[in-house]
């Protein structure tokens, strides 16, 4: 079967910065829906009309990933707002910052405490690969129709490209599996 849009693909994956330091590999293939929101369009349409046992290489710019990053998206706030065992590395919905926050934070972001100072903590509400070019290496190991459920939900419910704010697809702040 080839690829189109409305079926669902299982891939596996080496993703790579483009120094080649190996970002994400995935060995146990996992299912993406087409024509929906599980995938980034430019993964999507590199895959089109491919079957089972391609391989596909792609050079994801920015723009076409993640998106560039945003300084707009740091915020330094009070260390005093946030729990005493906060880590480096820890991620907090946009919607569960405490009270007493940036008021100009967007609430539909996913933060991540990138630095910790004694007073004040860093949080960045980009994606953790915005501004960075990707090297991606897919397989396809499985091609089928969709279900009427998947194409009603416009997901197969996992995904590593898997793109959304308040609900709704978009490409520059997706989150990371």
């Amino acid at each position: 079967m080839d690829i189109t849009s409305q079926c669902v693909v299982e891939l596996t994956w080496t993703l790579k910065d483009t120094l080649g330091e190996v970002l994400d590999e995935l060995d146990e293939p996992v299912a993406f829906f087409l024509g929906g929101h599980d995938l980034l369009p430019k993964i999507e349409e590199a895959l089109q009309g491919h079957t089972v046992g391609a391989k596909v290489d792609l050079h994801l710019e920015p723009e076409d990933a993640f998106g560039d990053f945003d300084e707009n998206l740091l915020f330094l706030e009070p260390k005093a707002l946030f729990p005493k065992d906060i880590q480096e590395g820890l991620t907090i919905e946009g919607t569960a910052l405490p009270a007493g926050c940036n008021p100009d934070a967007p609430r539909n972001a996913l933060y991540t405490i990138t630095e910790i100072y004694p007073e004040h903590v860093v949080l960045d509400g980009n994606h953790p690969l915005a501004g960075i070019a990707l090297r991606l290496s897919l397989k396809v190991t499985h091609v089928r129709s969709a279900s009427n459920e998947e194409q009603e939900a416009g997901t197969c419910g996992t995904g590593f490209f898997k793109i959304e704010t308040d609900g709704e697809p978009d490409a520059s702040s997706g989150l990371l599996h």
